[in-house]
């Protein structure tokens, strides 16, 4: 019987030494090819092995304690994280954009984590840790980039196009009818990257999720099965956050006279 059925080989600090060699090559390179990179990778690699410690070491927390409380509070402060995370990633903002990402967020992270969780999987109680905390953070990780490139071109399209914008409002059209193809094209920008991931999963990268449920001695077709899961959750959730990001900032940045206040758009410093 090999380790694998067992379970994934643990790995020990020495094990991680070494992969941190792999992290000097990449700094090497940078030296070598004068790039300039090689501060900011070990600040990376630094932060990653902070955040992923500390995450570990609160995970085992929540699993210990197994309280719905406890997970909900979690899952609050996972979703405001990624509020912040994703309308910072834009190149421009408005008053209130951090807190109509993070309505989004919570709208579409929750309906379809817990749909999973709760149809799908059918997980008893439905607030264990184990599969609630890894799925919501799948669906925020991929949904924030998708949210902050819809946002980012529709906030683009109506301060660069405005004029345009204008002349369909002066024509008799509605903020509605004039924001159309700005709000379609934005959420098209913003669903590439899940489209894309879509379009080669299982032949050109193996999804973490997978993975690790392969390392971990599961039978490839049940991981696969839980891939797809994830996949289609992650393209719901994704599609449902830049639809309602545009929406919501159409909403605000529309008055009720139907009149673009470009104004309020700002570029970020």
């Amino acid at each position: 019987m090999t380790d694998l059925e067992h379970g994934a080989i643990e790995l020990s600090w020495i094990d991680m030494t070494i992969a941190a060699g792999l992290v000097l090559v990449a700094g090497a390179v940078s030296i070598a090819l004068r790039l300039g990179l090689e501060r900011r990778l070990a600040i990376a690699s630094l932060r990653t092995v902070v955040q992923l410690l500390l995450v570990g070491f609160i995970l085992r927390q929540v699993f210990a304690i197994d309280s719905a409380w406890l997970l909900m509070g979690l899952l609050l402060a996972m979703t405001i994280a990624a509020s912040f995370a994703a309308v910072g990633r834009s190149s421009r903002t408005f008053s209130g954009a951090t807190f109509q990402a993070f309505l989004t967020l919570l709208l579409t992270g929750m309906l379809t984590t817990f749909t999973v969780t709760g149809a799908i999987v059918g997980i008893e109680p439905w607030y264990r840790p184990q599969y609630v905390i890894p799925l919501l953070g799948m669906v925020l990780g991929n949904s924030l980039t998708g949210i902050s490139l819809s946002l980012d071109h529709l906030l683009e399209r109506l301060s660069a196009g405005r004029q345009q914008v204008e002349m369909e409002l002066t024509h008799g059209a509605t903020r509605w009818e004039a924001a159309r193809a700005p709000l379609a094209e934005a959420v098209r920008r913003g669903m590439i990257p899940v489209i894309n991931s879509m379009m080669v999963v299982g032949i050109v990268a193996l999804p973490g999720m997978m993975t690790g449920q392969i390392l971990e001695g599961a039978d490839p077709m049940k991981a696969v099965m839980y891939q797809i899961v994830v996949m289609f959750m992650i393209a719901a959730a994704t599609s449902l956050g830049c639809m309602l990001i545009g929406l919501l900032a159409c909403r605000y940045l529309f008055n009720s006279r139907h009149q673009l206040r470009s104004e309020l758009i700002r570029q970020r410093a």
